[in-house]
């Protein structure tokens, strides 16, 4: 099973554009960690993300595209990074996500990840020739 592990820094959300960790000693340690998640075959990908103030968002309050750009002031909580796992269930997600070398400061969310399986063969049918995609895009690297 696929799970995303969501980390939410506090204050993250009011962080200047170009905020990247300076902690030389925090970030050794999130590396140790992500290599312990590499080590155990069950990372697939991670990174972290720069802050609000650089992103955008788009939505759509009448069907068409509306563009807003960072920082947002509804924002409580926002991502500052995230890891995709391969594990065998929400309980080794949770015994991963435990073991991260996070602060007071921070909170992991974990959420699985949908796989085809888990929708109607309906729902499956139309969605086939996009993971056909998928896999061709994987391979072509």
């Amino acid at each position: 099973m696929r799970f995303m592990m969501l980390m939410i820094p506090g204050g993250y959300e009011t962080a200047a554009p170009g905020t990247v960790p300076e902690d030389v000693d925090r970030v050794a340690s999130m590396m140790a960690y992500n290599k312990a998640l590499l080590d155990a075959g069950v990372l697939i990908t991670c990174d972290g993300l720069h802050p609000p103030s650089m992103g955008a968002r788009v939505s759509f309050p009448s069907g068409k595209p509306v563009v807003t750009d960072g920082p947002f002031a509804e924002s409580k909580e926002v991502l500052g990074g995230y890891w995709m796992i391969d594990v065998a269930s929400r309980d080794e997600a949770i015994t991963w996500a435990s073991r991260c070398p996070a602060t007071p400061n921070e909170v992991i969310e974990i959420r699985q990840v949908q796989e085809m399986a888990d929708y109607p063969e309906d729902v499956q049918a139309v969605a086939s020739g996009f993971e056909e995609m998928q896999t061709t895009a994987k391979r072509l690297g």
